[in-house]
């Protein structure tokens, strides 16, 4: 994709042209090809542009005729061409085949209602130099990533928080509320981020800044439309499914539309072996297909992924992650993610966008959304055992149910005791509770909490980030399907905040390559909205529609095989020989004691009891041991003032537009 900023000064002056070019150099590596600026007496903007081929004339910063509308754009609008058609039958004109030029064209001819038209990933800013306003946008779910933030009377924009380290005389603080979300839903929430002065627009959001008013104005126009019962798609399955084909198959011919080279990433699970089975049908040609498998045989999944390649007859790449390979890449992985992390899974992705980068590729697909789209998840098997069990409490044989998705669970059932059952049981009858799905995940990695500071304790002693979240959720919420609640839950407080972001985007483009998510295209989305819950999860059986779809053209092996979480090793990592040196420069006394930010003596307790059991701790265990190295690592790299000035562009070409720009 590429990296976007600009600044919109509160006064006529002098262009801010050189902060603009050191912003966009600080995300030289989600574009590393060109470099532009713009600016004029009130705005600046900056772009580091990934190529992906398309023609020539379309660098950005890129304007209108008459030079009064400047876009810095990041993602793909995959029906643009479709678009130029449009809009030349309502006299437009175009002069090259960018996203860009179509973008803008769009936004003039309709406005703000111009993103319903797109199908894409993208974030961008188009700024109207005659009205002296700035729109920022950002795709549906939120694929793309957008940060702002006001300050002296400016307004700054960026695609990853770092460029805001070039901001003179800015001070980043953490936010004591951004990490009771970040322990509760893995993640800040946008427009939260850990940092108080930042701000994150939310998916499926525009933002109107007014530089004569000075402050900025927010529209949600998008939001996953589930509905009740009423609501739902009662036409006969073979109807759906040759409907849903159609859809799927389109949405991936769409986001091929690219002259680089297009790979597939293939985890061994069914959605991503769904999504590279529709593109060697669409292309016909040797397929590459890219993979991470794992020293730790527990999470190693390279067997499913070899028979998927063998099926597809695919030009096969595959790296090994090593526990010392996460360690040693994870301050990396911290710095791109910017923010705490309670998995240590983006360092694989951040090695496996590596490897697909070194095999001259720069545009991949994947699986993502699938599980989120159609009850892929076990917590949706979890809510829907629960809310049975619920009408009988006393059944033994309804708790049982539980031994169907974790097999494991019949071996602690032992002289007629079962503790699982107990977890389990948490508010079990409170179906009407809206975060019900939810509420036993939430209410365990809350418990992280306990290792932040007494004094970050304090300040989060009245706040409660469920139900700030739950505030805000949709009018009739309450009468969808259970299956239908939590699917919103898990799609805005984890997909986007979480998943498209640190194992997604960021990772990515750590190594400038950009991912692409056939079931996230918003046709298909909004189709499985529709869906009746038996269609997405059929008694346990997840990703019903899916199999149904797709299963005849996938080996047996992987329609058949049980979901299987990807995850990788946290506290094995960590102490993986002499890589415990991480936990010394993370979580030694004098660093924690720089931040005050967690509990010292908790925290010590916390690295004694992992490191007796080499890092085989429990998964809470594990999940704070993540959450404290990266918390370290994150006030490291942007609080501890080492602002090191931004890398140079190297030997890509830096063009400048605008008044004494010189184009």
């Amino acid at each position: 994709m590429c990296g976007i900023c600009g600044i919109v000064a509160p006064e006529r002056g002098a262009p801010q042209r050189e902060l603009a070019a050191r912003m966009a150099f600080r995300l030289a590596h989600r574009g590393p090809d060109e470099f532009g600026t713009y600016a004029d007496e009130r705005a600046a903007l900056g772009h580091a542009r990934l190529s992906i081929g398309v023609s020539a004339g379309d660098a950005q910063p890129f304007h209108n005729a008459d030079r009064s509308r400047w876009i810095v754009h990041n993602g793909a609008v995959f029906n643009s061409a479709e678009l130029r058609e449009e809009l030349r039958a309502r006299g437009r004109s175009f002069h090259t085949d960018s996203d860009a030029e179509v973008i803008l064209h769009a936004y003039e001819e309709y406005g703000p209602d111009c993103l319903l038209r797109f199908n894409g990933q993208f974030a961008f800013a188009v700024w109207d130099r005659g009205r002296r306003e700035l729109f920022l946008a950002r795709d549906r779910v939120g694929v793309r990533p957008l940060f702002w933030l006001e300050r002296g009377g400016a307004f700054f924009f960026a695609s990853e928080m770092k460029a805001f380290l070039e901001v003179p005389g800015l001070t980043l603080s953490l936010d004591p509320q951004a990490l009771a979300q970040t322990v509760t839903f893995w993640s800040p929430l946008p427009p939260r981020t850990p940092f108080k002065e930042v701000r994150e627009l939310e998916p499926g959001t525009y933002l109107l800044y007014d530089a004569a008013r000075g402050s900025p104005a927010k529209k949600t126009y998008w939001r996953m439309p589930f509905a009740d019962q009423s609501g739902v798609d009662r036409r006969p399955l073979a109807a759906i499914r040759e409907e849903f084909h159609a859809l799927l198959v389109d949405a991936s011919r769409l986001r091929l539309r690219a002259e680089a080279p297009v790979g597939a990433y293939l985890s061994g699970g069914l959605d991503s072996a769904v999504v590279a089975a529709i593109i060697k049908g669409l292309s016909g040609a040797p397929l590459k297909t890219f993979a991470v498998s794992f020293q730790e045989t527990s999470f190693d999944e390279s067997g499913f992924q070899r028979a998927m390649v063998a099926h597809l007859g695919a030009d096969h790449h595959e790296v090994v992650c090593t526990n010392r390979d996460i360690a040693a890449s994870f301050p990396q992985v911290v710095w791109f993610a910017e923010k705490p992390l309670l998995r240590t899974a983006p360092a694989p992705f951040m090695a496996l966008s590596r490897l697909v980068r070194e095999h001259g590729c720069k545009v991949v697909l994947s699986g993502e959304g699938a599980d989120e789209m159609l009850g892929g998840y076990d917590i949706f098997k979890e809510a829907a055992i629960r809310a049975f069990w619920a009408r009988d409490p006393r059944s033994r044989l309804r708790a049982q149910l539980f031994t169907r998705i974790y097999p494991w669970l019949a071996a602690q059932s032992t002289g007629g005791r079962a503790p699982w059952r107990m977890v389990f049981a948490q508010d079990l009858e409170r179906t009407n509770l809206p975060w019900y799905s939810h509420a036993i995940r939430w209410r365990a990695t809350a418990r992280i909490g306990e290792f932040l500071s007494a004094d970050v304790r304090a300040a989060l002693r009245d706040y409660d980030p469920i139900e700030e979240y739950a505030a805000g959720l949709p009018p009739g919420f309450h009468r969808w399907p259970l299956l239908h609640k939590a699917q919103l839950l898990e799609i805005e407080t984890f997909l986007a905040p979480y998943l498209l972001a640190s194992q997604g985007d960021r990772m990515g483009m750590a190594n400038g390559t950009q991912g692409r998510f056939p079931f996230l295209d918003h046709r298909v989305m909004e189709f499985c909205a529709r869906l009746r819950p038996e269609l997405k999860l059929y008694g346990l059986t997840e990703k019903y529609l899916l199999k149904q779809a797709f299963g005849a053209e996938l080996p047996a092996a992987i329609v058949r095989r049980p979901k299987q979480p990807y995850r990788a090793p946290i506290g094995k990592s960590f102490f993986a020989d002499t890589e415990s040196a991480l936990l010394e420069r993370a979580l030694g006394a004098a660093a924690i004691a720089a931040f005050g930010v967690l509990d010292a003596e908790r925290v010590a307790r916390l690295v004694a009891r992992c490191g007796r059991k080499g890092g085989a701790a429990g998964e809470i265990d594990n999940m704070a041991l993540a959450f404290a190295v990266s918390l370290q690592l994150l006030c490291e790299q942007f609080l501890a003032g080492r602002r090191e000035p931004a890398p140079p562009p190297g030997a890509a070409p830096v063009r400048a537009f605008g008044p004494g720009g010189g184009e």
